[in-house]
């Protein structure tokens, strides 16, 4: 009886440990074909990619025409071509059982029709698993040496920057690095959002590294790497790094904090739509990232909680902080927020403490504005008495000209800042709300709460509550909002005993 034989080749992704290229697979295999009696090759398949899925092109056309009688045995050269994981091999030699399809090794004797042949497949696919995450361990293990060391460890390499091929380490780019401070520049102190940089940059003519006209998110991704300060990030840590930062500190920090004012931190958007009412509140103590909104599904219920970021991305080994469970958490927060909000003496410290910030910002603002009057008339004096030696004829129009001109200049300068100081001088006021509208204020956040849907309350909570900081399941600290006229901004904190996600029992001061 002939046997029709289907052929499945696969070439690694990494050809250092696995140098098995197709032609050789497939030279090795018509050979083992040509040595046993009747069987007729058929079909051939072949894969170019990693065995660790079985999502493979050449894998599904293999096991359709197994399931379409096509061909009665599956060859392959090794047991690692058909697959690199237990689960993988696991299901492969089911379906192909389901269809009536043997499965063969030209370099593995065992026979997949008996148990001790499926046990022998079974422990092949242990060892092959094994190698594999060996490999994935080496060559992770290396890529963390190399970014601790500051070299880059690849993918996409940030804007203004390529590679030394020797080092691998960053260097600037003559025609993009002087482009990346005036960015954040654009952003930080010229006030221009993502998009207006974007616009910015194309009528000038600019393009990114892929020669693509700018937007937002491009723009996004350069105010928001930390490489610009001289540090390389690997699975979450950053590391320094010897290239040239091309950003200062500063300017780097106060485009970091525009935009979480802004919200372009797409974990702090108050517009957030899920159904997590605190998404982009919490703040893990341990890493500082933000938690997001997660579920499972049990045998009967769905399970929502909140996460650390980092714990959800690179596991437990990153940040070991708790997952929270998102309704009692929920619940315990509206709790005490109406808690907060209903103790009047907390209003009235949080008014003082506005009055007496917006006193002291006052006095700064009135010391800077004295400074900068004092500088303004020294100016105008300086400049006075350059045209009167012009006059005289001891100061020549050659040497008059450039002394005057930056003296010209700074008084403009002077006089800006002076006319911003009187303004922000003359809107400081202090004026508290009523009892009238604090009562009033307490009535919408207790129907909100308590009656409101879900993004009415959603709406009230992402505006009311600065933060909420996480230190563990039984340490959860809200900092909550107090909006008054005179400082729509100030905070009331809650220090609880301390908030757990099973009780909300808060102790709130003024600060």
């Amino acid at each position: 009886m002939v046997v029709r034989v289907a052929t499945l080749t696969r070439r690694s992704t990494d050809d250092a440990h696995q140098p098995f290229s197709i032609e050789a697979q497939d030279a090795k295999l018509a050979a083992y074909i040509q040595s046993q009696d009747n069987w007729q090759h058929l079909l051939r398949f072949t894969d170019d990619m990693s065995g660790a899925t079985i999502t493979r092109p050449g894998l599904q056309q293999a096991l359709t025409a197994a399931n379409a009688d096509r061909y009665d045995l599956l060859l392959v050269y090794k047991v690692d071509r058909l697959a690199r994981s237990i689960a993988g091999l696991a299901r492969i030699l089911d379906e192909l059982d389901g269809a009536g399809v043997r499965f063969c090794s030209a370099t593995e004797p065992f026979d997949t029709s008996t148990a001790a042949g499926r046990m022998l497949v079974q422990m092949l696919g242990v060892f092959a698993e094994f190698e594999r995450r060996t490999i994935i361990d080496r060559v992770v293990a290396g890529m963390e040496r190399k970014a601790a060391r500051g070299a880059w460890v690849g993918g996409s390499r940030p804007y203004g920057y390529t590679t030394d091929p020797t080092t691998s380490f960053l260097t600037p780019r003559a025609d993009q690095a002087p482009l990346v401070p005036v960015i954040f520049d654009l952003y930080a102190n010229k006030r221009l959002g993502a998009n207006a940089i974007a616009a910015w940059l194309n009528q000038r003519g600019y393009r990114t590294r892929a020669g693509r006209p700018w937007g937002y998110t491009a723009v996004l991704t350069v105010l928001r790497n930390r490489a610009y300060l001289g540090e390389i990030c690997f699975r979450g840590t950053y590391h320094p790094a010897p290239h040239p930062p091309l950003v200062d500190p500063g300017l780097f920090q106060a485009v970091q904090q525009l935009l979480a004012e802004r919200g372009a931190d797409h974990g702090k958007r108050r517009s957030n739509s899920s159904n997590y009412l605190l998404s982009g509140l919490l703040v893990c103590a341990r890493c500082g990232k933000r938690f997001v909104g997660a579920s499972a599904t049990g045998n009967r219920y769905r399970y929502r909680y909140y996460t650390c970021f980092s714990r959800q991305r690179y596991g437990s080994r990153s940040c070991p902080t708790d997952r929270l469970p998102a309704d009692e958490l929920d619940a315990a927060l509206l709790e005490a927020l109406l808690a907060t909000y209903q103790r009047t003496d907390l209003f009235d410290l949080a008014i003082q403490a506005a009055a007496a910030r917006l006193d002291s910002v006052r006095d700064q603002h009135q010391r800077e504005l004295n400074v900068v009057e004092a500088e303004l008339r020294r100016t105008e004096e300086a400049t006075q008495r350059y045209l009167l030696a012009f006059e005289a004829g001891t100061l020549s129009d050659t040497d008059l000209a450039p002394r005057v001109q930056a003296l010209t200049a700074k008084t403009a300068e002077l006089q800006h800042r002076q006319a911003e100081l009187a303004a922000a001088i003359d809107g400081i006021t202090a004026l508290p709300p009523s009892q009238a509208a604090l009562a009033q204020l307490r009535e919408r956040i207790h129907d909100a709460i308590t009656e409101g849907p879900m993004p009415a309350r959603k709406a009230l909570v992402q505006a009311l509550v600065h933060e909420i900081r996480v230190e563990g399941r039984d340490a959860i600290i809200p900092t909550f909002r107090v909006p008054t006229p005179a400082d729509p901004d100030q905070k009331v904190r809650t220090l609880p005993g301390l908030v757990g996600v099973t009780g909300f029992e808060p102790v709130a001061s003024a600060v």
